[in-house]
Parts: C-alpha cells; structure tokens; sequence
C-alpha cells in the first residue's frame, strides 16, 4: 500500500476539516502526496497550518465551486477525496441555500470537471444517515430502503443517485462511503456530535438532556474512517467503481442511553435528564459486511476507550478555550 500511494497526489476538499485533518496526516505518513482545498467556513486553518513546511503538502484556500480555484487545485492530481458540504442536519437546516449549492450544485460539477484530467479513484462521502427512520430493528445494508430525515441527507441521497445514474460518463472510478456518525479526536474536534457532545458535558459536570435515549445510531472513529478512504484509494477499480459502502463496524451500533452508560462508567457525578419527542426522528442499525469482506476492513478503535481519551484529554485542559472558540469545535454557524 506505501508503494502505491507514495506514486499519488491526493486532493482532499474539506480536508482542514473533523474528517478531513486525520485523514490527511495519514496520507502523509503513507508517503502520499496531499493537497488540500478548504473554505475554512468555520475558522479551522489552525487544523492543517502545522503542515505547510511539509514538502509533500500543500494548501490552498477557496471554494470547491469556484472553477478558478478547482482548476488549480487539480493541477498534477491523482484522486480525489470530497468531504466539502454543509455537514449536519442543524447547519443544513439554518443555511438551506447554502446546503443546495455546496451539497448539491458543487458536487455535480466536480464530477464534470473531473473528466478528461487522468483521475483515478473519486471518493463521494455520504452518510448512514440516509437511512432515517427504520420500522424495525433490522441492521441496514447498502441495498436497504433510503429513508432521509432531512436536508442533509436528501442532498446526500441525491449525489449517490447522481453518481450511480451517469456512471458511463466518467473516466474515473467514484466510490461511494456511507459514513456512520463520527467520533474521536481530531486537530479540528467537533462537540456538537453526539458521543463528543454527551461526553464533554458530563466530564465537565454540566447538566445533560437527552431525547429519545433508544433510538439507534452507528458509529465510527475518524481514524477509522479515514483508513477506510485510504482502502478504497488504494483498492483494485474492480472493487470499488460505483459501489456503496456503508463505513464502521456492526460493534459500534448504539442507542444513546448506552453511550450514556460507557461515559458514566468514567465519570463519577452526572446530571442526566431523559426526555421523549425531540427533533430528529432517525432510528437506524447498520451492517458494515460488505465492506469488512470487500475491501477487508475492518475498525480499530471502539467507543469506550474514545470516551475514556477524550475525557482525559479534557480533564487535562487540552481543550480549555472551548467557550472561546465554539464554533472551531462545531458546525454552529458559517463564517464566510
């Protein structure tokens, strides 16, 4: 794998973000060449500014949907990773224009653009999100019924049927990844995702409201998810064009009331107040197989001893300035 990627040059949009910054820190460390292009919409370049005396890194900052600025961050590029979007069914519901140009309109031109400049591998980070609301338990494969909850997630659905409907028009190999819902530490951390959120708070012994303790949700470390972009990078095209990989572990199925337990197991006083009828419906299990058997993938991290980092990290003031840079530390609001 080393061999193989230290002949690319991977362009990762959005790569200064909560993904994105894990992400590119291993592609280096593979001997991979890396550019990143990032709007920093939330005031994140501290994230990758460590890197710019890299030589095998570079940084240029703009929008993905400005073709001046695509153009020059495709110059001598290999593959293509897009983590860029309004991420999140809160950011996306506060700029809902925004959410359909940056989701939506951008992605489509990318896949244009990208015809014609010898790509090999293009990988389109979706969400398990789109599988909503479930009427059973059963774990949700890439073949199950899409069912999104909102605008996030019907923007995402709507790039997957984009990419699947014209795949006789590219000469690259686009993969799609169905994320599950990230968690662990990143040089860009996010606290407004439910494992870092609920974690934060009690380590930090505020009072916590949790809606709808049992609902499901899958689970992945951003360090996982990452290894995961790198297997498809570095995968055959006959394993990875055009198909859909749900990306975590069957493991790290959750509904809160159990993340709750994890982080109670380490924290010693809580206030915990339980409550029914909150805003997102989404109540969904899902099944990583094919990915495991596919690609032989398979998670490192689990969700306790994340819990168990963060509140040590926590506890040792590693992230003091939160108050003061609250919107570095989540999608709240747009800084452009």
């Amino acid at each position: 794998m080393e061999n193989l990627l230290s002949k690319k040059h991977v362009l990762v949009i959005g790569g200064a973000g909560y993904i994105g910054s894990v992400l590119i820190r291993k592609l280096l460390l593979s001997g991979c060449r890396v550019r990143v292009l990032d709007s920093l919409l939330y005031d994140n370049g501290t994230s990758v500014s460590g890197l710019t005396e890299n030589e095998s890194f570079s940084f240029l900052y703009g929008d993905f949907g400005d073709k001046f600025k695509l153009n020059l961050a495709l110059e001598g590029i290999t593959d293509v990773v897009l983590l860029a979007a309004l991420v999140g069914d809160p950011i996306c519901k506060k700029y809902p224009g925004k959410a359909k140009i940056t989701n939506l309109d951008y992605p489509k031109e990318l896949l244009a653009e990208l015809v014609g400049r010898g790509i090999d591998k293009f990988v389109f980070t979706s969400t398990c999100s789109n599988y909503g609301l479930r009427t059973d338990d059963s774990l949700a494969d890439e073949q199950s019924d899409l069912n999104p909850q909102s605008l996030y997630a019907e923007t995402k659905v709507e790039i997957e049927h984009f990419i699947q409907e014209n795949l006789e028009r590219f000469d690259y190999s686009p993969t799609v990844l169905r994320l599950a819902t990230a968690f662990g530490l990143s040089e860009r951390m996010r606290f407004d995702l439910t494992i870092s959120e609920f974690t934060k708070d009690l380590a930090l012994g505020k009072d916590l409201v949790v809606y709808d303790e049992n609902t499901w949700r899958p689970y992945c470390n951003v360090s996982d998810i990452s290894e995961a972009i790198i297997k498809v990078i570095t995968a055959s095209r006959e394993k990875i064009n055009g198909q859909v990989f749900n990306v975590g572990s069957d493991s790290n199925n959750y509904t809160k009331k159990m993340i709750i337990d994890l982080i109670q197991k380490h924290v010693k006083h809580s206030r915990i107040e339980y409550k029914k009828g909150g805003f997102d419906p989404r109540n969904y299990r899902v099944s990583f197989s094919k990915i495991e058997e596919q690609l032989n993938f398979r998670v490192k991290f689990n969700v306790e001893d994340s819990i168990k980092n963060l509140i040590a990290a926590l506890n040792n003031k590693l992230f003091s300035d939160i108050e003061q840079r609250k919107n570095f530390y989540g999608n709240y609001f747009l800084t452009e």
